[in-house]
């Protein structure tokens, strides 16, 4: 009797496990501990190092916003392929502001150049919310569909990036110690305050998503747009607060590449949407809409960088950024194969 009733207890803790694997948060967790341990190994014990970590994070605060506006979008069924190009337009934007507007230059720093750096994040998310909206436009009111229409509006942002700052960096006030990884006496931990600001929008995010009735709207948008549009729900408006919360977040992305560089240039958001298409897809975010979850979308851009950093340090690859696109698309394919398997396994 003891035996049966031990039979039942694992075959239930096995269920447990498969169950568990299933879920793609744990298998990402699952995946970083892997890849954490190997890399350790391949690169003689100095991966997990603070300095590693702090870069691998600092990368990760520069396209974590990027990954979440991607997954708002692509829950509704559609995509943003404007999130570089405005990351690029609003740092130049904001360093034109500051450079040819205001008049001022690099050589204010440090504690002194706070309220113009504050000022820069504004007018970067204001040019966000701009860049949404016109998406949005072309998306509800010329009908066209988010591909073509984001596609164009990348196009148009990256040339007025261009036009604006003249090709060349604008580089204007900034505090830089904002980018440095904090210390605890002479314990350095790899988190400073810019990625400390990713990760509390992050966490409002996912409040949005999966505790609000703006989240529930947005996969109900996703899932069925009929019946979305039978039970009372504004199609167009929700589209709209969609589009301009995706440019917004990228925005604040370019705030934090101006930050981070010191710098607006027409370079900045460069190729940034393939790896935020990437993030998404890596964390679970279905392309066919209604799924999706930041938890994931979080771990999966982790799990990016980890890998692009990993690489880099063992040598497997060089710092070209040709081979890193490589790298990301391979990753894109993978993650959609894993997504196909997985319901092919369910039906």
């Amino acid at each position: 009797m003891s035996n049966s009733k031990q039979d039942v207890v694992n075959v239930k803790f096995m269920d447990q496990v498969k169950a568990s694997f299933k879920n793609q948060s744990v298998l990402l967790v699952v995946t970083l501990v892997i890849l954490a341990v190997v890399f350790q190994i391949a690169s003689q014990g100095i991966f997990l190092s603070t300095a590693t970590l702090g870069t691998v994070l600092n990368d990760w605060g520069s396209y974590i916003l990027l990954a979440v506006a991607q997954t708002f979008v692509v829950i509704t069924g559609g995509i943003d392929l404007s999130v570089g190009a405005t990351v690029s337009l609003s740092s130049v934007v904001a360093g034109w502001v500051l450079v040819k507007g205001l008049g001022l230059g690099s050589d204010i720093s440090g504690d002194a150049a706070i309220p113009y750096v504050l000022l820069a994040v504004l007018v970067c998310l204001l040019v966000g919310l701009a860049v949404g909206a016109v998406n949005a436009a072309l998306i509800n009111f010329l009908k066209i569909v988010p591909f073509i229409a984001t596609l164009a509006t990348m196009g148009a942002m990256t040339g007025l990036a261009i036009i604006i700052s003249g090709g060349m960096p604008l580089q204007g006030p900034n505090d830089f110690k904002l980018g440095y990884l904090y210390k605890i006496g002479s314990v350095q931990l790899p988190i400073s305050t810019t990625i400390l600001a990713m990760m509390v929008i992050l966490a409002i995010c996912g409040l949005f998503l999966h505790k609000s009735r703006f989240g529930l709207h947005t996969y109900a948008l996703g899932s069925n747009p009929f019946a979305t549009r039978a039970a009372g729900i504004s199609i167009a408006k929700h589209t709209t607060k969609i589009y301009m919360l995706s440019g917004g977040l990228a925005g604040l992305a370019g705030a934090y590449a101006y930050i981070r560089l010191g710098s607006g240039s027409p370079t900045n958001g460069a190729g940034m949407e393939l790896y935020a298409i990437a993030a998404t897809v890596i964390g679970g975010a279905s392309l066919m809409g209604g799924v999706g979850r930041i938890i994931g979308v979080a771990l999966g851009t982790l799990v990016l960088f980890t890998v692009q950093s990993g690489l880099l340090m063992v040598r497997v690859v060089t710092v070209s950024p040709d081979l890193k696109q490589v790298i990301v698309a391979i990753l894109i394919a993978a993650a959609v194969a894993v997504q196909t398997l997985q319901k092919s396994g369910r039906k």
